[in-house]
């Protein structure tokens, strides 16, 4: 049995700065998932949450052992998968069968068409990873899948994971977003500068952190947008082992 829940809308804002707290987001549940979904999707429905510019979701799985998504058609739209924890299988139509560890996106161009699945290997232990859909910038594209693991390359700073140019040898993709990942120590900081016109989507995967002058946690995001966006942005870890994704796009 499914069971997806919707809770009323809440954040709190200065001029710039959104806060969207972790309890607002939408779920569903059914035995092998328990998913958080920051926006509209399935059966969760909220008008003020249909996304975020070209960004449409971004959603907080966790799946069971020996769980997972059957093979199921998508197109048009760049799809990625950030592993959090665990193990994730990915089989699709055009013969590619990968499976990702922590640290690790996997990256999807749907385009014309493609069927893909999602599943757990581990019969022992859970997988926790965000599935997040990009809008491309154009349809009909050529499908095609590519990964790569930044477990290593996070820690401590922040690196550019999915990109429209492929930037610092990260995943590319066919829209102007830039997706960056960082994993830092209690005090450690970093810090992210858009460009004037742009706006900034953190997502806290996992700890709690100060971002912006604000004080978030797990499953907590920041909207920066306006004047202060062109200001650095600033994650500091306030506990050990927090872990963030920074969406850089055009609101």
């Amino acid at each position: 049995m499914t069971r997806t829940t919707q809770t009323q809308t809440q954040t709190t804002s200065t001029t710039n700065v959104e806060v969207r707290r972790a309890e607002t987001r939408g779920t569903t549940q059914v035995g092998w998932l328990d998913s958080r979904h920051s926006f509209s999707f399935g059966r969760y429905t909220d008008r003020s949450r249909m996304g975020f510019g070209a960004l449409r979701v971004i959603n907080d799985d966790r799946v069971a052992p020996s769980g997972g998504f059957p093979e199921h058609p998508h197109r048009d739209m760049e799809i990625l998968s950030w592993v959090v924890d665990g193990e994730l299988r990915h089989q699709d139509s055009t013969g590619a069968g990968h499976t990702a560890t922590r640290g690790t996106l996997q990256a999807m161009t749907a385009g014309s068409g493609v069927t893909h699945s999602e599943f757990n290997p581990s019969s022992a232990s859970p997988v926790r990873f965000l599935q997040i859909w990009i809008i491309p910038e154009r349809d009909g594209a050529e499908p095609n899948y590519r990964q790569r693991d930044f477990d290593a390359d996070i820690n401590g700073a922040l690196v550019p994971v999915a990109t429209p140019t492929g930037e610092g040898d990260s995943l590319t993709i066919q829209q102007d977003v830039r997706v960056l990942a960082t994993r830092l120590d209690v005090q450690q900081s970093v810090a992210h500068t858009p460009a004037a016109g742009r706006a900034t989507y953190v997502q806290i995967v996992r700890g709690s952190a100060t971002v912006a002058g604000e004080q978030v946690s797990e499953g907590d995001a920041v909207i920066v947008r306006g004047a202060q966006s062109v200001e650095p942005v600033t994650i500091t870890a306030d506990a050990v082992g927090v872990e963030a994704l920074v969406f850089d796009l055009v609101e």
